[in-house]
C-alpha cells in the first residue's frame, strides 16, 4: 500500500507541472576562461557553439568571464579560442531549464606563443592536474548524472575506472589495482579529509553510501597510481574531490523525492557586487520503504542524513576566500529473532557513526604568473557499536558496547608559479595533527560482571612537503619531475619520495607516458596503538613506533583518439609494496596489506612485502549522437609475503574485473525543441571473487567469537560476481523549470553470489555474506 500511494504521489506531481508551462524553454550559459598554470584570466578569449547556425559566440571580456543567453535547451559543445593558447572544446554541456551552467574554463599556452594552436584530436576527460601525466581520470559533472546504479555517490561513479574494483557488497571499498581500500586517500578541496561515508568505521575506507552527493561536485580527480608530488600519505590512490561554486547572479533551487529519501539544495548570490556566493545540499534518508516490501534486506532500518555547503568570498585586494564543509549521520539498529518464533529476540544493536569536516581556504595571486593557496580544515568521524541479548527472565541486557572517534586538524600551503610556457613549479606544505580514543566494555556471564577490554587513546603528529617541476621540452615531450617529504611523529624517519613523469606525443592523436613514484603511508592511530596481550598477563603498545608503509609504482601508457568520439587507454603496472608491518611471529602469515577489521591486536614489524602486477585497457566512445559505451578490463595478480617468507594471494586479488557502460538519449515531444527527453543507462560487470578464511566452527563456539583457521588463511577464492544495473529517467525543461523521473536499479538480475562468510554467534552457525541484492531506486527532482 505504502508503494501505491508513494509512487501516486509521484506520478500526479509529475503531471502537474508537466502541465504548467509550454514556451520553448532556453537557458543561459557563462563561466570564465583562465590559465591552467596560473589560473589568471584570459580576456577577450573567443567561446561559440558548434554547429550553431547561424553562429552563436561571444568574447571573454577583461576578467576572463563570458555569457551566452538565450541558448535553446539540450546539448551543446563550446569550442574556445585564444591567440597563444591551445584551442579547447567543452563537448556535451547538459542545459536544463531549471538551472544555469557555469563553467570555469582552463586554456594551456601554446609552445611557441605565436600563434593560436589549432588541436583538432581534443581527449576528453584530461585531468586538469597540470602535473598529472598518467593514471588519472576526471570525474566530470556530466558523468555523475547518467551513469547507471550510482545514485549521486562519488565511489560508486569511479568503480567503473580500469582498475578501480568496488566487490558488489554494498559497502563503498575502493579497490585499487589489487590494494588494500585502506590504502587510498580521500580529499575534498584540496585537502585530506576522514573516510566520508556513512556507516564508516575508523581505518576503513568504505560504508553503503558517500555522504557527499555527487550534485555537488565540480570536475573532479582520481589518480590510481604514481600520483604527482604533491599528493603522499597514501599507497594506491587519491579521490580528490572538488566542489563547485553556487549561482554568484540569481536563486536556484533543486528538490529530490523518492525511496532514499528526500534531498534538497539551495544556491545563490550572497553580494551580487562583489561576486560571492553560497551553495547548500542537505539530504535525509531512511530504507523504511525498501524494507518494509521486501525487496532489500538490510537486517535493519538503516537511516541517514547529511548536509555539504560551500560559501566563496571574493575579494578586491585580498583574494578569495571559501569556507567549505560536509557533516553526516547515520544509523542502523538490527534484530536478529528465532526462525521458529519470531516474537523471541535473540540479539538486539545499533551501529552509529558520524562525520565532520569543514575548512577554510584561501587563494590570492601575487602577480599575473604566481599564486598561493592555503587552506586549514579539521575533521572528525566516529563510530558506536551496541549488541544487547537476552540474560535473566529474557531481559535484553547489553553485552557489548564499542566507542571510537577520531579527529585531525590540518594545514596546507602551496606556492604555483609559472616562468613561461616552459616551466612550471610548485611547492608545498602541509601538518596534521590527530587523536583519537577507543573503548569498548563486555558482560562477562561467568563472572556477572563488566569488563573492559581496549581502551586507549593517543596522537600523532604528520609533516608533509613537496616541490615539483614541470618542464615542456619541446612539443612532443613533456617531464614532471618532483619529490615528495614526509615524517611521522611517531618515528624519526624522514621519507624522501623522488616522482617523475614523461609524456611523448607521438602525432596529433597518439601519445606514450611512463610514470615512476616512491610512495609511502601512515598506519592508522589504532594500529599503532593497540593494546597486546603479553605472555606475562599485562598489556604493552609494541606498535606504537612502526615506521611508515611505502610502495613504488612504475607505469607505462598509451592513449590514442582514434576518431573524434572513439577513445582508446592502454596502462601497465607493478608495484612493490615495502617495509609493510606484519605480525612479528615466526611463520605467521599475517600482514596489514590484508587487513579488514578496526585494528590489530598483534605486534608488529615492518618486515612485510607485496606486489601487484596489470594490465589496463579503456575504450571510451563519448556521448555523441545521443549515446555513449566505456570499456574498461582490468587483469591483475597481487601478491603479499609476511614473517613465513612465502608469497601468496593477497585478500583483494580477484585477478580481473570488466565493465561496459552504455546509455542513449531519445529526444521525445516536439521537433527541433529538446524539451522532453528519455535516457536509457546500463552497467554490466563481472569481477574475480576476493580471497577468504575458512573457519573453524567448533572453536569459534567455544570462544563465542570468530576464530579463523590459520593454517588455511586466505587460501580460499569467493565466487565469480556478476551484476546489471539499468536506470530509465525521463526528463521535461518548461521555461524556468526542469524535472526528472528516474528509476535506477542496481542488480536488475538479483544476483546473489557469497562474497564471504561469518561467524554468526547467536545461532552459533556459519553464514553467508551474498553480494548486494537487487537495489531500486526511484526519485523525482525538480531544478527551478
Amino acid at each position: 500500500m505504502k508503494t501505491g500511494v508513494f509512487g501516486l504521489f509521484i506520478f500526479a506531481t509529475f503531471l502537474i507541472v508537466n502541465a504548467v508551462y509550454a514556451q520553448s524553454p532556453n537557458q543561459t550559459i557563462r563561466g570564465r576562461v583562465v590559465d591552467t598554470d596560473s589560473k589568471s584570466a584570459i580576456p577577450f578569449a573567443n567561446i561559440t557553439i558548434d554547429d550553431s547556425n547561424p553562429l552563436i559566440g561571444v568574447t571573454s571580456d577583461i576578467d576572463g568571464n563570458f555569457k551566452i543567453e538565450n541558448v535553446a535547451v539540450g546539448r551543446i559543445t563550446l569550442a574556445v579560442s585564444s591567440l597563444g593558447y591551445e584551442r579547447v572544446t567543452v563537448p556535451n554541456i547538459l542545459l536544463i531549464s531549471g538551472k544555469e551552467t557555469v563553467l570555469n574554463i582552463e586554456m594551456k599556452e601554446s609552445f611557441q606563443q605565436l600563434d593560436q594552436v589549432e588541436i583538432r584530436a581534443y581527449k576528453r576527460g584530461e585531468s586538469t592536474n597540470e602535473m598529472a601525466i598518467s593514471s588519472t581520470k576526471q570525474l566530470s559533472i556530466e558523468e555523475s548524472k547518467r551513469h547507471a546504479g550510482a545514485i549521486s555517490d562519488p565511489a560508486r561513479l569511479v568503480s567503473s575506472f580500469a582498475g578501480i574494483i568496488n566487490e558488489g557488497s554494498g559497502n563503498n571499498d575502493i579497490i585499487v589495482r589489487g590494494n588494500n581500500p585502506r590504502f587510498i586517500q580521500w580529499r575534498l578541496e584540496d585537502i585530506e579529509i576522514p573516510n566520508p561515508n556513512h556507516f564508516a568505521i575508523e581505518g576503513l575506507t568504505g560504508g553503503p553510501i558517500n555522504a557527499l552527493n555527487s550534485q555537488m561536485l565540480a570536475n573532479s580527480e582520481f589518480y590510481s597510481g604514481a600520483f604527482a608530488s604533491q599528493y603522499g600519505n597514501a599507497l594506491s590512490g587519491i579521490f580528490d574531490m572538488k566542489l563547485r561554486k553556487g549561482n554568484d547572479e540569481k536563486q536556484e533551487y533543486s528538490f529530490s523525492l523518492g525511496v532514499l529519501g528526500l534531498d534538497f539544495t539551495a544556491e545563490g548570490p550572497i553580494s551580487k557586487k562583489n561576486k560571492s556566493s553560497y551553495l547548500i545540499n542537505y539530504r535525509y534518508s531512511t530504507l523504511s520503504l525498501l524494507d518494509d516490501i521486501g525487496l532489500v534486506d538490510f537486517g535493519g532500518v538503516p537511516r541517514y542524513q547529511d548536509l555539504s555547503f560551500k560559501f566563496y568570498f571574493p575579494t578586491e585586494k585580498a583574494g578569495i576566500f571559501t569556507l567549505f564543509g560536509l557533516g553526516g549521520a547515520s544509523k542502523i539498529g538490527f534484530v536478529t529473532t528465532d526462525e521458529e518464533d519470531e516474537e523471541i529476540i535473540l540479539e538486539d544493536g545499533s551501529q552509529h557513526s558520524q562525520l565532520a569536516v569543514t575548512g577554510l581556504k584561501h587563494f590570492i595571486p601575487l602577480g599575473s604568473n604566481t599564486y598561493l593557496k592555503s587552506i586549514v580544515s579539521y575533521g572528525f568521524n566516529g563510530s558506536k557499536l551496541i549488541e544487547k541479548r537476552p540474560y535473566e527472565e529474557e531481559i535484553l541486557k547489553e553485552f557489548y558496547n564499542a566507542g571510537l572517534n577520531n579527529q585531525t586538524s590540518r594545514v596546507l600551503s602551496t606556492l604555483h608559479h609559472k616562468i613561461n610556457s616552459k616551466h612550471n613549479f610548485q611547492v608545498g606544505l602541509m601538518y596534521a595533527h590527530s587523536n583519537f580514543d577507543f573503548e569498548n566494555t563486555y558482560f562477562s556471564i561467568p563472572e556477572n560482571q563488566y569488563l573492559k577490554g581496549q581502551e586507549n587513546k593517543g596522537a600523532a603528529d604528520f609533516s608533509e612537503g613537496y616541490f615539483s617541476w614541470k618542464w615542456r621540452i619541446s612539443e612532443l615531450l613533456t617531464a614532471v619531475n618532483g619529490v615528495h617529504v614526509s615524517k611521522s611523529s611517531l618515528n624519526d624517519k624522514v621519507y624522501l619520495e623522488p616522482r617523475l613523469a614523461l609524456k611523448y606525443q607521438l602525432d596529433e592523436t597518439q601519445n606514450i607516458n611512463a610514470a615512476f613514484g616512491l610512495h609511502s603511508k601512515m598506519a592508522s592511530l589504532p594500529n599503532h596503538y593497540a593494546l597486546v596481550y603479553q605472555p606475562n598477563g599485562n598489556y604493552a603498545m609494541p606498535n606504537k613506533h612502526l615506521e611508515l608503509m611505502q610502495a613504488s609504482h612504475y607505469v607505462l601508457g598509451y592513449e590514442n583518439l582514434l576518431n573524434s568520439n572513439l577513445f582508446l587507454k592502454v596502462e601497465a603496472y607493478y608495484q612493490h609494496l615495502y617495509n609493510i608491518p606484519v605480525e612479528d611471529k615466526v611463520g605467521s602469515l599475517y600482514s596489514l596489506i590484508n587487513q579488514d577489521d578496526y585494528f590489530v591486536d598483534k605486534a608488529m614489524v615492518n618486515e612485510g612485502e607485496g606486489k601487484n602486477t596489470g594490465l589496463e585497457v579503456t575504450l571510451e566512445r563519448y556521448f555523441s549522437n545521443q549515446y555513449y559505451f566505456l570499456l574498461t578490463t582490468s587483469l591483475y595478480d597481487s601478491k603479499y609475503k609476511a614473517k613465513d617468507g612465502d608469497w601468496k594471494n593477497s585478500r583483494y586479488n580477484g585477478n580481473y574485473v570488466g565493465n561496459f557502460l552504455f546509455g542513449k538519449e531519445f529526444t521525445v515531444g516536439r521537433k527541433n525543441a529538446n524539451d522532453k527527453t528519455i535516457g536509457i543507462n546500463s552497467r554490466v560487470t563481472l569481477l574475480g571473487g576476493r580471497r577468504y578464511t575458512s573457519i573453524d566452527l567448533e572453536e569459534s563456539i567455544k570462544q563465542e567469537k570468530q576464530v579463523e583457521n590459520e593454517g588455511q588463511y586466505l587460501g580460499n577464492k569467493a565466487n565469480d560476481v556478476f551484476y546489471l544495473n539499468i536506470a530509465v529517467s525521463y526528463r521535461v525543461n518548461k521555461q524556468k523549470l526542469s524535472h526528472e523521473l528516474k528509476l535506477d536499479i542496481q542488480n536488475l538480475t538479483n544476483n546473489n553470489t557469497t562474497i564471504d562468510y561469518f561467524y554468526n554467534n547467536v545461532k552459533k552457525e556459519i553464514d553467508e555474506i551474498p553480494q548486494l541484492s537487487m537495489f531500486p531506486v526511484m526519485s523525482y527532482t525538480v531544478h527551478f
